[in-house]
């Protein structure tokens, strides 16, 4: 654990001196809260006129705007998260083999998945950092509206986020494990990223045993249901599933440099 310890403490301090942490961090805060202003704007308006035809042909047509916002900007944080995380993963093992420091990691006695586990926890943590800010939009709905939006979509929500990034971070890793050149890494990160999207797509309303078998195993399919605040246990199993498959796969990568250094 003290070997996991410093690798962890090695990568963070790599992502605080780093100005791509910064940059990535900075865009990603600036387009989510541009986003989420956007939509209040536009849920605000479509409340006030629920409440005039309410009025107009009297009768009550309730609008959960609340609800619906954080909704929907849950749902925006997941696609704006396709676009940066590529950012953040593409350097992990890559800009490593690129400068030859990955040489002093496979030449100690650190073992493998210590390595690997020490940068998934440091990924995972820049990435939990990038998201907390946004719980001010959050916040600012609690404060301003009536009834607030349940607390169980919030944490429900949350809890998606982080497994549904966590997963691409694990997927991102392993890609970047393949290559020294950044720039391939990140390439390859976001074809799989965009290629996993396709699939969601693809498979929705699809009557065939293949199509529902496509659609569960959908990384996107599951999150659509912590944004409804249901913490359904199968999600929770599938995403932990696929971020140990990608671990495991990054472990052999890790250990495949090793034997060819040996």
């Amino acid at each position: 654990m003290r070997s996991l310890y410093a690798i962890y403490r090695k990568e963070m301090g790599h992502y605080f001196v780093s100005p791509i942490a910064y940059v990535v961090v900075s865009l990603f805060l600036l387009l989510s809260g541009f986003f989420f202003r956007l939509y209040l704007s536009d849920a605000i308006e479509q409340s006030l006129q629920a409440e005039m035809q309410g009025m107009r042909y009297g009768m009550q047509t309730p609008f959960d705007a609340p609800t619906q916002i954080l909704r929907v900007f849950l749902g925006l944080l997941a696609l704006v998260i396709l676009f940066f995380l590529p950012m953040l993963t593409m350097g992990v093992y890559a800009e490593e083999r690129k400068r030859g420091t990955i040489e002093l990691l496979m030449t100690s006695p650190i073992r493998e998945i210590h390595i690997v586990l020490g940068k998934f926890f440091a990924s995972l943590t820049l990435f939990a950092a990038m998201l907390l800010p946004t719980a001010s939009y959050i916040f600012y709905v609690f404060l301003h509206s009536d009834p607030a939006p349940p607390l169980r979509v919030v944490f429900a929500g949350y809890l998606g986020v982080l497994l549904f990034g966590g997963s691409l971070l694990a997927l991102g890793s392993f890609l970047s494990s393949l290559t020294e050149n950044q720039i391939i890494a990140a390439a390859l990160t976001f074809g799989a990223f965009l290629l996993l999207w396709a699939i969601d797509f693809g498979s929705r309303g699809a009557g065939s045993v293949a199509g529902q078998v496509v659609q569960y195993l959908s990384v996107i399919n599951h999150y659509d249901d912590f944004t409804r605040g249901i913490i359904d246990t199968s999600g929770v199993i599938y995403y932990v599933s696929f971020i140990v498959l990608f671990i495991f796969l990054t472990v052999r990568s890790v250990d495949s440099m090793r034997w060819r250094r040996a």
